[in-house]
């Protein structure tokens, strides 16, 4: 079946069948539509009757993934309700960039690659121990935030906290233990000890060493303390196991892996939660969804459901912010070790692009679900920040390992998509990159373009790259004429460390 859109510019498209109740927007040129699978999801999620507000949002970045109700790379709006699945289920994976005193005059190409290949080990992608740390200081973690563990490890990277989205936490108090214990199994807290520290090992999830190279708007990258030679390093995890087991036990759908269903089960019958009255209807709506019910599984945006799926949400996300406060951290101590400097570390932005907040938009207070794109917000929306109530929010749009990723602020023209950018370009077929097909030609092509790969153990570490990825510079251009996004400057990947 051919899905028609119809053009509301050169690079908006609206997407409307009778099926659906609300309009879904493509952000992008026609050239960049996703195959027909991802419109199907897209007018399925839409046919779930008086659930959304104004309309769907597509980034260029859209595509299905298996096992997930909704398309990824999606902005989704409801005035009454949280709806748990049309996110994905690892809440703020997200990503960091943080600037560096280093620059291509002051280290070597020999120091990078003498660095990178003691973060292999520093910095691990696949494995159970990372950097460990007591229950108390995790469960500190999802009730305080990434204050917890800067003060447990005595991190000194710069403007942590003032410089992430959600300042730290995306609570708007500090919670009590017991709160903490109300949303989420001490078993899976436990866990969690170990695994601060870690990439993981899913598909896409990265540490790059960058170099900036052209500057697109010389005021913008003067105010962000950017400059052209610089390097630094952008981060791209999620909140590990802590996040992904909170997230099944609090929705409804199938555990990917078996070692995983066992855990949420366990989970499910360790809970001490002293709200269990609330916890037991949502486990019975759980189940009907899993077994007799295939629409939107939904929470009450004002009722208890609601807040203690968000509670369980906010906890774990701040996991995940607290997570790439340690890797970059474990960066720093491994430089000034090899290298006998300090690369004085410095956190341009750290925001997730897996959430769930309350905005307001058009008037009304609405719930924006956001699976796989960031938010960000024009210089109006950022008035409570010194620096980027003059620019805007940062966003970042990488594409593949051996391509050239972007640095953006939000602006104020992007009323139409809440306020959403592409966390990444998508996969799509991009012919003006040489094809390969193993992981031997993988290498030979990155070594080619002047980029090292380090780790790489996975089989599947050649879907990442960038014949496999849409062109950067196609949706770059859409970014732009949308206001989307406006770009600050431009980056070269020169290492890459993952799974």
């Amino acid at each position: 079946m051919a899905y028609e859109t119809k053009s509301l510019s050169e690079d908006i498209k609206e997407f409307k069948t009778d099926k659906m109740s609300v309009p879904a927007l493509f952000f992008m040129s026609q050239d960049l539509l996703p195959e027909e699978e991802t419109f199907a999801q897209v007018e399925d999620i839409a046919g779930n009757k008086d659930t959304f507000f104004r309309s769907t949002v597509a980034m260029p970045d859209v595509c299905s993934k298996p096992g997930r109700k909704n398309a990824a790379g999606t902005t989704i709006a409801s005035e009454k309700y949280i709806l748990p699945q049309v996110n994905d289920s690892d809440p703020n994976c997200g990503m960091r960039l943080v600037k560096t005193s280093l620059n291509e005059d002051n280290i070597t190409p020999a120091e990078i690659h003498r660095l990178f290949q003691e973060l292999v080990a520093v910095v691990p992608t696949k494995k159970f121990v990372g950097t460990t740390v007591p229950f108390s200081v995790v469960v500190d973690i999802c009730r305080q935030g990434t204050k917890a563990i800067i003060k447990h490890l005595n991190i000194q990277t710069k403007n942590e906290l003032e410089n992430t989205q959600c300042g730290g936490s995306f609570f708007e108090k500090e919670m009590t233990r017991q709160d903490i214990f109300d949303v989420i199994p001490k078993l899976y807290l436990g866990f969690a000890k170990y695994r601060l520290g870690i990439i993981g090992a899913a598909g896409n999830h990265f540490l790059d060493l960058m170099k900036v190279g052209e500057i697109a708007d010389p005021v913008m990258a003067e105010k962000m303390g950017i400059k052209k030679g610089q390097y630094l390093f952008m981060i791209h995890t999620g909140s590990g196991i802590l996040g992904q087991y909170t997230m099944y036990t609090h929705t409804a759908k199938k555990a990917e892996h078996f070692s995983q269903a066992l855990m949420v089960a366990l989970g499910k019958l360790t809970f001490s939660s002293k709200k269990k009255a609330v916890y037991e209807k949502m486990q019975e709506k759980i189940r009907m969804h899993m077994t007799k019910d295939d629409t939107l599984l939904k929470y009450d945006a004002n009722g208890e459901d609601g807040e203690m799926y968000m509670n369980a949400r906010a906890a774990a996300s701040n996991f995940g912010t607290a997570n790439r406060a340690v890797i970059t951290h474990n960066i720093a101590e491994t430089i000034k070790k090899l290298l006998g400097r300090d690369p004085q570390l410095d956190l341009i932005y750290d925001l997730p692009h897996i959430s769930i907040t309350r905005e307001e938009h058009f008037g009304k207070e609405v719930m924006i679900h956001r699976s796989n794109t960031s938010r960000a917000y024009g210089p109006s929306r950022m008035s409570h920040h010194p620096i980027y109530k003059e620019t805007g929010e940062p966003a970042f749009i990488p594409s593949s390992m051996s391509t050239d990723a972007y640095i953006c602020v939000g602006t104020d023209r992007n009323d139409q998509s809440f306020f959403s950018a592409p966390h990444g370009t998508g996969k799509g077929k991009n012919n003006n990159e040489k094809s390969i097909a193993s992981k031997e030609e993988l290498f030979a092509k990155m070594e080619e373009k002047g980029i090292r790969l380090y780790n790489a153990q996975s089989s599947i570490v050649i879907n990442q790259d960038s014949a496999r990825y849409k062109n950067i510079d196609q949706v770059i251009k859409g970014v732009e004429a949308n206001g989307v996004a406006h770009v600050v400057a431009k980056m070269q990947p020169v290492a890459v460390l993952m799974y």
